[in-house]
């Protein structure tokens, strides 16, 4: 979906308050969590982590699920293990309902990838 908004404030409240709000808030809160340096802004009318024009994350609410796009998921190391539970695509990971994100590597995930970032190495598409 989405959402005509200007800030990612804006974004939070136009949000349906049910399971893919919550499993975004969550999502939110790791990238925030390790990413501090990390500006958040709406781009492509979703909520966008990265500094001047470099961008790490892309998350928005779909209609069935909560998208989370980092470039290229594959030159995250250990992607494979760590995003098991999750349908992915080249550079999109799909957050279902059922999806139990305590039972899964998500938060190393995300980790990796912003430390790969802050290394330099290249992680985009």
């Amino acid at each position: 979906m989405q959402y005509d908004v200007k800030t990612p404030e804006e974004y939070l409240e136009v949000l349906e308050d049910d399971w893919r709000k919550e499993k975004l808030l969550e999502v939110r809160r790791l990238i925030l969590l390790y990413g501090p340096e990390l500006e958040e802004s709406i781009r492509y009318k979703m909520l966008y982590y990265g500094t001047g024009d470099e961008g790490v994350f892309g998350l928005n609410a779909q209609k069935h699920f909560v998208s989370l796009y980092v470039g290229d998921i594959d030159k995250i190391e250990n992607a494979d293990t760590l995003l098991k539970p999750f349908n992915t695509g080249k550079g999109c990971i799909r957050i279902g309902k059922s999806v139990d994100m305590e039972k899964t590597g998500l938060e190393e995930f995300i980790q990796a990838a912003i430390a790969q970032w802050r290394s330099g190495r290249d992680i985009s598409c």
